[in-house]
């Protein structure tokens, strides 16, 4: 290790662990905030061309980029996972090999992403959730999406690996630049060139190539591992690693895209209205989501070092530390969302009928939404110590497990309650399947912690 690395590996494992977990969360909450914001600014701009099957479009095709980044996040915690783990042992050229690794892995996994889509566009279409009113909209929008897979991709590995070595604010600085990008880009071109969903999409990617163009440059500062094209190193014992710590986020996130396409094809059997509200409320959720995850992804460095380096009491104070908080800052964001579900609706979409549908069904998530702190911290907790198939359980739970049974079956129970019902019952769920399984991984922490002592 060099001087900044070993201060590093110094303040991650001698530091309070609160004090750690919000200064590594601040960065990581802004990012995962940030990207969340991508796809509510184009909601909201393609929201001012007054069409509900525009609005729709942008939910739709939201389920692909759902795919890119479960891609992304598959290879960048795989990756990341280990190279925090590597770090704690101070076995920095290992952990140089696989960074550079899991890069060129995921910008390859892009490009079969662009090839495919490109060939299948209209079958894609459809299967995201399409109606014939939708298509064309959505069509145009994948269209040039599809484009920025490869990046978009390595993107996501790049702001996971500054994270995972404990440098979340390089990744912040690189995911904020192409925001407040896109924030500029939108209005130009979907109005001011008259390119409409189109521009939204153009906007999108020509923001994401300034931030991966960033997060390369934070790779090369602050002491982190650079990314070197002579480290790329097609090991099989680096391509398990990248599997057993990546998985959980390929289901976690691959899930969540074919939940939004079922969830899409539910709610389209009550019109596009239906489908538009239920985006939004998607949107709108995710915010405080993203946080939430932010908030976790503070502690998942804190995690890898200390666990590596054997000190899993700091391990365990930091998982109730968060867990404590978590739960603390998703009840008030609930009440917020209870009180003013109407206003947060029709900021996206100003429709009597899509607010009457997405208030209820943002109201009913609110009631579920503090059980969450301990679901995501959990599946965080478990997924970073290399619990592997406690992570890929806790990761398939709340989407795969629950919510798409719940989607699919409700709605021919309730009709349109059974949509809006979906995902709190799912969280309900997930909430009881949790619980038992962390309190097993932190019992096994602590027979751990004893073997080594008695050693």
């Amino acid at each position: 290790m060099n001087d900044k690395q070993e201060a590093k590996f110094q303040e991650l494992t001698g530091r309070p662990v609160g004090h750690l977990v919000c200064k590594m969360a601040v960065p990581t909450i802004i990012s995962m905030m940030v990207t969340a914001c991508y796809n509510m600014v184009d909601t909201y701009f393609v929201g001012q061309l007054h069409s509900n099957s525009a609005t729709g479009a942008v939910g739709v095709v939201f389920s692909l980029m759902a795919v890119i980044q479960a891609v992304g996040f598959f290879f960048g915690h795989g990756s990341g996972n280990y190279i925090s783990r590597q770090l704690g042992r101070h076995e920095t050229a290992d952990a140089e090999k696989m960074a550079a690794t899991g890069v060129t892995l995921a910008f390859l996994a892009g490009c079969v992403i662009l090839v495919l889509g490109q060939i299948f566009l209209t079958p894609l279409a459809r299967l995201l959730g399409s109606t014939d009113t939708i298509l064309p909209y959505a069509r145009s929008y994948l269209r040039i999406i599809l484009l920025g897979a490869p990046y978009m991709t390595a993107s996501f590995v790049l702001n996971n690996q500054l994270r995972f070595q404990g440098s979340a604010a390089y990744g912040m600085v690189g995911i904020a630049a192409g925001a407040v990008l896109n924030v500029g880009l939108d209005p130009l071109l979907i109005f001011g060139l008259n390119m409409g969903v189109a521009g939204a999409a153009l906007a999108t990617i020509l923001s994401q190539l300034a931030s991966f163009c960033m997060l390369l440059l934070g790779c090369a500062r602050g002491g982190n591992l650079r990314i070197r094209l002579k480290n790329v190193c097609f090991r099989r014992d680096l391509f398990l690693e990248i599997g057993k710590g990546g998985l959980p986020s390929l289901c976690r996130q691959g899930l969540a895209s074919i939940a939004t396409i079922c969830l899409n094809r539910s709610a389209g059997l009550y019109g596009d209205a239906a489908i538009a509200a239920m985006s939004v409320v998607s949107r709108a959720m995710m915010l405080a989501q993203s946080a939430l995850i932010g908030f976790g992804q503070g502690f998942q460095p804190v995690c890898g070092f200390n666990y590596g380096a054997g000190l899993y009491h700091r391990v365990k104070e930091g998982f109730r530390f968060c867990v404590k908080w978590s739960t603390v800052f998703l009840t008030a964001v609930s009440v917020l969302g209870l009180v003013l579900a109407p206003q947060i609706i029709a900021v996206f979409r100003n429709d009597p009928e899509v607010i009457a549908f997405g208030a209820r069904a943002l109201r009913l998530q609110c009631l579920a939404f503090p059980l969450c702190g301990v679901i995501v911290i959990s599946s965080m907790l478990t997924q970073t110590i290399n619990k592997v198939w406690q992570a890929s359980v806790l990761a398939v739970a709340r989407q795969g497990l629950f919510f798409i049974p719940a989607v699919l079956a409700l709605p021919h129970i309730w009709g349109e309650l059974g949509v809006q019902l979906a995902q709190p019952v799912s969280d309900v769920c997930a909430f009881a399947l949790t619980v038992p399984l962390v309190l097993g991984v932190l019992r096994d922490m602590d027979r751990q912690q004893r073997l080594e002592k008695i050693r």
